[in-house]
């Protein structure tokens, strides 16, 4: 069946499943969000460990889908994995390291004997929850603004900065640098708005509830501010087109804009979906308890349609989806970096295995909030983080 499919559809139908894992990911980060929340949302011990049991159910689903996003860019698009994970090492490296420690602090934090100590763990969790949104973001933004590098006539990618990824978040010297870290800081504060839905939807507690609906508002607030700031940057910026006929790197004007409007389906799926994103915080905040449960599908789906259409105007539509502004020619595109015929072909069957997973993904996810969190359930639980 793939066999008789165009190379250049199987290219747009890999990086849109690589698009797709992103885009789930993001609306996981809930987990990371809901952790930065627990010193505020919650006022006492007892409530603390509901907030943390609650997320401790889930971040398993965040790190899976993070590597499953990293291995299948490996898989398809073996140059821009090479070129950014090996260039922009300390960014990724942090990254990984905040989530690593994210993982100890679920398994140790409630252990007995613990030689830390449970606070320690705690702060863990506070640093995975800030450090894995906002890199991540900043590293996405990249997609829009690029990065310094060059690949040589042998494919060989070569990082034109010493600081291997943080002068892209700390570097004020380009105003790019404002731009990926307002896609860094609207990711953080999305991901505390999820985190208070996915609260209101899975925790059986007066207090929390409320608190949770009070803080929603006060992440919303900003989470618009950054998230406005960096969409009218890159609707407004030079974009890195490609020339159809000789395959040269040009910037266009308002690029970004352009894709935009000139993919109407990907148009609808960006408005449906920011639409879904302020309706869910809407109903969560001015309605009855019932309806405000429901808002972390509403804007969950939200988010993986927005994320996922701006993952396609940043490489769809002749674009080069991870530029790089020290050398225009160098910048990796979806025909220049992916993977052979033979290994889209051969991937593109295992990929028909994705609704299975997705089924699966579900079903465990029902089960696992068949009930939701109180207290009577934080005293006779024998598994608690």
């Amino acid at each position: 069946m793939f066999e008789t499919i165009d190379y250049s559809i199987l290219q747009h139908y890999w990086y849109a499943i690589n698009a797709l894992l992103g885009a789930l990911l993001v609306f996981l980060l809930f987990v990371q969000g809901g952790q930065t929340l627990i010193y505020t949302v919650a006022k006492n011990e007892l409530e603390k460990k509901m907030l943390v049991n609650s997320l401790g159910r889930k971040w398993e689903f965040t790190y899976t889908t993070l590597v499953t996003f990293g291995g299948a860019f490996f898989a398809s698009f073996p140059l821009f994995y090479s070129t950014s994970f090996g260039g922009a090492y300390w960014v990724w490296m942090i990254i990984l390291f905040a989530f690593i420690i994210q993982a100890v602090s679920y398994e140790f934090r409630s252990k007995p004997n613990n030689f830390l100590g449970q606070k320690t763990f705690e702060i863990f969790l506070v640093i995975n929850g800030v450090v894995g949104t906002v890199f991540l973001g900043a590293a996405v933004a990249t997609f829009f603004t690029g990065s310094p590098f060059h690949i040589d006539e042998m494919n060989r990618s070569f990082w034109d900065s010493p600081f291997r990824g943080l002068e892209l978040a700390l570097d004020f010297t380009r105003y790019a640098t404002f731009i990926n870290l307002s896609l860094g800081l609207a990711v953080f504060f999305l991901s505390r708005v999820l985190a208070n839905l996915y609260f209101l939807n899975t925790i059986d507690h007066s207090e929390i509830l409320s608190n949770a609906r009070k803080s929603l508002l006060k992440n919303a607030i900003p989470f618009l501010v950054f998230f406005l700031f960096f969409l009218a940057n890159i609707l407004l910026i030079d974009g890195f087109a490609i020339d159809p006929e000789t395959n040269l790197i040009f910037l266009e004007p308002y690029k970004y804009l352009h894709n935009l409007l000139q993919m109407p389906a990907v148009l609808i799926l960006f408005i449906l979906g920011v639409l879904l994103v302020l309706i869910g915080i809407i109903r969560a905040y001015f309605f009855t308890e019932k309806c405000g449960s429901k808002g972390i599908w509403l804007s969950g789906t939200g988010t993986v349609l927005t994320v996922f259409a701006l993952f396609l105007i940043a490489g769809y539509n002749n674009t080069a989806y991870y530029p790089s502004f020290t050398n225009l020619q160098s910048s990796i595109t979806i025909f220049n970096s992916s993977s052979s015929r033979y290994t889209l072909v051969a991937m593109s069957y295992v990929s028909l295995m994705v609704p299975f997973v997705l089924a699966y993904i579900v079903i465990a996810w029902r089960s696992i909030n068949n009930k939701k969190i109180d207290s009577k359930e934080m005293q006779e639980d024998t598994h608690i983080y």
